[in-house]
């Protein structure tokens, strides 16, 4: 019996970090692709939301995790194709960043108060509030040093209004697909 579970633990650790990997790429891919609009936004908060949702608070955080390590060492998964860690410390870096607190923040509510649906559209709400305002105080430290000081209106007026109405809709569908998502791929 001891040999059994013993050969299952390695294929559920390989299966682990395949998951990790493929929504690791799947954020990537939602960061290339880029919605035409007045100001245009790309997939990467509803990969983040995905990644979390799907494979659960520790393995999703990882995923996203492993994303952002990927875009700082130069690989270009960051919207636009870019990477490196001038990406991470420009004005718009701390918004990546907030990715992670985000997912931690959805794993701690998740670990606290279980996976029912209410609970999990609590946890992107709150994962984007923490995205945002970790975001913006980013950009708003970032631009003084280059630009001089910039209003907090200012700044939730170029880098949140503008993304409310989009990272709802992003919200709404990881919240319809990642059960769907989680189904198949128990049957896997």
């Amino acid at each position: 019996m001891e040999a059994s579970t013993a050969r299952q633990r390695p294929v559920s650790k390989t299966v682990d970090m395949a998951y990790i990997a493929v929504f690791a790429v799947l954020i990537a891919v939602c960061s290339w692709i880029s919605i035409p609009t007045a100001v245009p936004f790309t997939l990467q908060t509803f990969g983040v939301f995905m990644a979390v949702e799907v494979l659960g608070g520790k393995r999703g955080t990882i995923a996203v995790f492993l994303y952002i390590l990927l875009g700082a060492a130069g690989v270009p998964v960051f919207a636009g194709f870019s990477g490196g860690a001038g990406v991470l410390l420009s004005s718009t870096g701390g918004y990546i960043v907030g990715f992670l607190f985000s997912a931690l923040a959805m794993w701690g509510i998740e670990t606290m108060f279980g996976r029912k649906q209410v609970v999990r559209i609590i946890g992107m709400l709150v994962g984007l509030v923490i995205c945002y305002a970790l975001g913006t105080a980013w950009f708003m430290n970032v631009y003084a040093k280059a630009n001089g000081a910039v209003s907090p209106g200012t700044v939730l007026g170029w880098c949140v209004i503008p993304f409310i109405i989009p990272d709802l809709i992003k919200i709404a569908l990881a919240a319809f697909l990642a059960p769907r998502v989680r189904k198949v791929l128990q049957q896997l």
